[in-house]
């Protein structure tokens, strides 16, 4: 007999709408309620679930309400909203001890961080940021592969990407910095440092950075040089204006092989001992929430922790602290988010 597992939404918007409709099909997942400011959202997220014959969920306007109303009735909730707002949902989530399926970017801050860390502690529950390079088969294999020490001691990372996102997102809340969090490197430039930060295998020590907001009320561009714990130098750009599409390259340089991977993990390329072996290729939109399951069940390592979310924390702390202070360096682990004058 399959149990069924009890979920709670909260951010019913487009991509919580994208999801569900594959996620009400899922025999042993049963959407319970939904939180959104918007009655439309919830209306067509509701709507959802019935047309696929489900129970239509219940459904408020404030996240309390949902957690006091249903949360011990809940087992699992997948957090939506803008990135501001990530923090004091996770963090009331994890205090009740409901696993907890996050997007990205975990939380906007350290300090948010270190708070969401704390909650998780006292409610023991499981988190994931459902970032797809963290979940990715390439990515995962690729991570493990270095840990075993077959592509030897890791030199340098290089990493860019690049998408029209200054014109795509004109006016969305995602330009909007006081809910937002960032710009482009903190929205899509996010898979960027998140990939790289899993993958480096280490904490940033050292980072210097650029960011020009063209003309927007967020950062457009950003260009990173960082050195990080372990003695390998980074680079890092995103540029958030150009023409249409969205891409991202990766290139890992090891003292045995050169991993080229782009930042969501679709992809990967490999010089191992000289050799070039074939491109390969991974589905990495196939339902995120079964890689959740997983993690869940004890069957998958959590790459997308709440550990690997402070140390995307620091990074972007510190990305943005240099930046303010005109590229000057900003020392991590000594001074964590003080710029060096």
């Amino acid at each position: 007999m399959i149990t069924r597992l009890r979920m709670g939404v909260i951010g019913a918007g487009l991509k919580a709408a994208e999801y569900a409709a594959s996620w009400v099909a899922m025999p042993d997942i049963e959407f319970v309620a939904l939180s959104d400011t918007s009655p439309a959202s919830l209306d067509r997220l509701a709507d959802i679930c019935e047309a696929a014959g489900a129970a239509r969920p219940q459904c408020f306007s404030d996240y309390r309400d949902m957690l006091a109303t249903c949360g011990d009735r809940l087992d699992i909730v997948y957090v939506s909203t803008p990135h501001a707002f990530h923090a004091e949902q996770a963090v009331a989530v994890a205090e009740r001890g409901i696993d907890l399926f996050l997007e990205k970017p975990m939380v906007t801050t350290v300090s948010e961080a270190q708070a969401l860390i704390a909650a998780q502690r006292r409610g023991k529950g499981t988190i994931v940021t459902a970032f797809q390079g963290g979940l990715s088969p390439l990515v995962l294999d690729t991570r493990r592969r270095s840990l075993a020490g077959e592509f030897g001691e890791l030199v340098a990372i290089s990493g860019m990407i690049w998408e029209s996102w200054a014109s795509n997102y004109a006016g969305h809340w995602k330009q909007k910095p006081e809910i937002s969090g960032g710009g482009f490197m903190f929205d899509t430039g996010a898979h960027l440092m998140n990939t790289v930060c899993l993958l480096a295998n280490s904490d940033f020590a050292s980072v210097g950075a650029y960011m020009d907001n063209r003309g927007a009320p967020v950062d457009i561009v950003t260009a990173v040089s960082a050195r990080l714990a372990n003695g390998a130098l980074a680079t890092l750009t995103a540029a958030g204006e150009g023409p249409k599409g969205c891409a991202s390259f990766i290139s890992l340089f090891f003292t045995k092989a050169i991993v080229r991977i782009d930042a969501w993990g679709s992809w990967r390329e490999l010089i191992l001992d000289g050799a070039s072996q074939p491109r390969e290729t991974a589905e990495i939109l196939d339902n995120p929430l079964k890689s959740f399951l997983a993690i869940r069940a004890g069957s998958m390592e959590n790459t997308g922790s709440v550990e690997m979310g402070l140390r995307f924390a620091r990074l972007w702390d510190a990305i943005k602290a240099s930046a303010r202070a005109n590229g000057a360096p900003v020392h991590i682990g000594r001074d964590e988010g003080q710029a060096d004058r």
